[in-house]
């Protein structure tokens, strides 16, 4: 099989409800259309969450890093390109290109994601799966952005809080993965998004949080422009981390 037929791409219009007051695409908007296309991908190649439902698995994020030169403006089409980089045993890297419409490549993204036993809630056996034909859709499609890298935050007092309601939960039942994009997002004041974007956009899950944890939010600017942030659920449980770095 050709590396181009491994690639999933996938158009999109910036919709008017899905920028924020610069007339920008949201960091959360592009995080749902990266996953979107993500399941879009694993669908047409017999490992979509439909599927895997049907024996009682299904895909878990674990990391996601975002790098960009711009975002899309509204009413402008634009195209997610996705292809899957690595097959462990228990993760697979997936890489994503975002390109505008005149076909410049934007931004990219990376992702890990891993398998999981909806009963036992741990890893499945990548390698095991359809007799291992996952592997037949890695692709050697470049990615030059860094890989996820670690976060830290130091700092024992949180900056907000807030209990998980209707609105955060997902079809698993669990805080959905981009929700935790949006709080984090919101802690910054308007002025920094009036002045900066976004260059850089990473989140580390850790664990899951479910209706009425209480999320408490702890920010540290580590260096000028970037800040980590860590989410605690109920006091003690880190759930995830973030690195936001601006421009």
């Amino acid at each position: 099989m050709s590396d181009d037929k491994k690639i999933g791409s996938y158009k999109f219009i910036a919709e008017p409800f899905h920028v924020d007051f610069n007339g920008r695409l949201t960091m959360g908007v592009l995080g749902n259309h990266l996953l979107n296309c993500a399941g879009f991908h694993a669908s047409e190649r017999g490992f979509g969450i439909a599927t895997l439902n049907e024996d009682n698995y299904t895909w878990v994020l674990s990391r996601l890093a975002i790098d960009l030169e711009e975002m899309p403006y509204q009413y402008e089409e634009f195209t997610v390109q996705t292809w899957v980089e690595n097959v462990y045993r228990l993760f697979t890297d997936r890489n994503f290109a975002i390109i505008d419409k005149d076909g410049k490549k934007i931004g990219y993204a990376r992702s890990v994601w891993a398998m999981i036993n909806l009963n036992t809630r741990k890893p499945a056996d990548l390698l095991t799966l359809h007799g291992g034909s996952i592997v037949d859709y890695v692709c050697d499609e470049p990615c030059p952005i860094e890989k996820p890298s670690r976060i830290k935050v130091a700092t024992d007092q949180p900056c907000a809080k807030l209990t998980a309601k209707y609105s955060d939960i997902d079809i698993n039942g669990h805080v959905n993965s981009i929700r935790y994009i949006e709080h984090i997002l919101d802690l910054f004041p308007i002025d920094l998004y009036k002045s900066k974007r976004i260059q850089r956009f990473e989140m580390a899950y850790v664990a899951e949080s479910y209706y009425g944890d209480e999320l408490s939010f702890f920010e540290e600017e580590v260096s000028e422009n970037e800040y980590h942030v860590e989410i605690k659920k109920n006091g003690s449980e880190v759930v995830c981390r973030a690195k936001v770095k601006f421009v």
